[in-house]
């Protein structure tokens, strides 16, 4: 991440979802979720496991498998994968 604006992820293996404000990437070591303002997504080359993404980032967080159950329901992707 460079000046909390522009970031390089890799690994990622599909884009599940995004738009100005939120991101769900599949990757290698799970979902990883980002969120901030005027996100775009700058580059990306799946072949490679590439994604740039610019924009205000303000959250970025994985998704652990193994959270128990009702900390899952809580959370932010719990909520988003109901």
């Amino acid at each position: 991440m460079t000046n909390r604006n522009t970031m390089e992820v890799s690994g990622v293996v599909n884009v599940e979802s995004f738009d100005s404000e939120e991101f769900l990437l599949q990757t290698d070591y799970g979902y990883l979720g980002i969120r901030g303002q005027e996100l775009h997504i700058k580059n990306l080359d799946l072949d490679q496991g590439r994604v740039s993404i610019e924009g205000h980032f303000m959250d970025i967080s994985y998704l652990d498998v193994h959270m128990p159950r009702t900390e899952k329901r809580n959370s932010f992707f719990g909520r988003l994968f109901k």
